[in-house]
């Protein structure tokens, strides 16, 4: 039996792979039920084709939009790079997919049976033995597995125990996310658009016919709160150079729908497992989201380590996932980082621009294939 901590995105989509291949298991999760306050997530064609094998991929498409181009521009909307997703949708049968982090979540627990999914039960701490794991819960609760996986987060409170001197970095940004009604023009209903100013950012997607999500990125010192009654004046300030459809989406977003968060990732730690235990998706390898595959890492978890687990029915199953995974999800990590520095440069951003926009397709496509394609397919 295995245990899943967790009912987020790679906790949900680890149960249906379990599911799939008869591996027996049970989910636990601290929240009473789905958030729905949240924001924007994109799926690219890795995470498809995942749930496409899991047989939901038309459940996530029509409860979310496709990005069909992706932008990147200047904050006065001259093009940097721009990348048309026909290649992908040629070599990978659709392109990515924006949704609302919330309706991805329904998606993923309707098809969960409900008896193997318990919510609000929240896990204090564990005890292993050489037999088993005994997990006890927030409420005083208690029981048993043989395999123990964490997919609770970067927070997680299985990592703190296992490897109690992993580290959570600071990347020097916060970021404001908001979703809105807000009706933007047909050009951005199937493009993604992020634009990159001096020492700020700002994203743009189509979750929906009638949802948009938009990113505010800035340098900024941690844990900072804001003053909710003159948030929004603070963020049209900020970002009064960039073009208007920036500020009409502030201005048109309610205030409740807006959420900060300061950027961090985990520092990379060169062990996800431990004897019964294993690390999964943010709670091994969280990312930073300039690249948009925080979640679709932790999906690609969820496919490999059921694989593994049905191919070797022994703890040496942690070990190969680990081996299958861990090039690609460093790999991934790394430029996610080095990206947000390059694009939060304040002196040299010109440069910076220049560089970008002489950027060969070439070496585009190169990258985006790397991180679209799923390990030894």
């Amino acid at each position: 039996m295995y245990v899943i901590i967790g009912a987020g995105i790679g906790g949900l989509t680890t149960a249906l792979a379990f599911e799939k291949l008869n591996i027996p298991y049970h989910l636990y999760e601290k929240a009473a039920t789905i958030n729905a306050i949240g924001a924007g997530i994109w799926l690219a064609p890795n995470a498809l084709k995942v749930f496409e094998w899991l047989g939901i991929l038309d459940q996530i498409k029509l409860a979310g939009n496709s990005i069909d181009r992706i932008t990147i521009a200047t904050s006065t909307l001259k093009t940097l790079t721009d990348s048309k997703q026909d290649d992908a949708k040629e070599q990978y049968g659709y392109s990515t997919v924006a949704i609302h982090r919330a309706e991805l979540q329904k998606v993923l627990a309707k098809n969960v049976p409900t008896d193997k999914i318990s919510w609000g039960k929240g896990l204090s701490s564990y005890v292993e033995n050489k037999e088993n794991i005994t997990l006890t819960f927030l409420d005083g609760t208690t029981t048993k597995t043989d395999y123990l996986i964490a997919a609770d987060g970067i927070n997680s409170v299985i990592r703190k125990q296992l490897f109690p001197e992993s580290e959570i970095r600071y990347s020097g940004q916060t970021c404001w996310r908001g979703v809105t009604s807000f009706s933007i023009g047909e050009e951005f209903n199937h493009r993604g658009l992020e634009m990159w100013g001096k020492e700020t950012r700002f994203g743009i997607s189509r979750l929906s016919k009638d949802k948009t999500s938009w990113f505010a990125v800035v340098k900024s010192k941690p844990f900072l709160t804001d003053n909710r009654e003159i948030l929004k004046e603070d963020l049209l300030a900020r970002y009064a150079d960039y073009t208007s459809i920036v500020k009409d989406l502030i201005a048109n977003t309610d205030i409740n729908a807006i959420l900060r968060n300061d950027i961090i990732d985990l520092k990379p730690i060169k062990k996800w497992y431990s004897n019964r235990v294993c690390l999964l998706g943010d709670a091994g390898h969280a990312t930073t989201p300039n690249m948009g595959q925080g979640g679709a890492q932790a999906i690609e978890d969820a496919y490999f380590l059921s694989k593994v687990i049905a191919e070797n029915t022994t703890k040496d199953a942690f070990k190969e996932f680990q081996k299958v995974r861990y090039k690609k999800v460093s790999s991934i990590v790394n430029q996610s980082w080095l990206t947000g520095k390059v694009a939060h440069i304040g002196f040299g951003a010109s440069i910076r621009n220049m560089v970008f926009k002489s950027m060969p397709k070439s070496m585009i496509d190169k990258k985006m294939h790397y991180i679209y394609t799923l390990d030894k397919e």
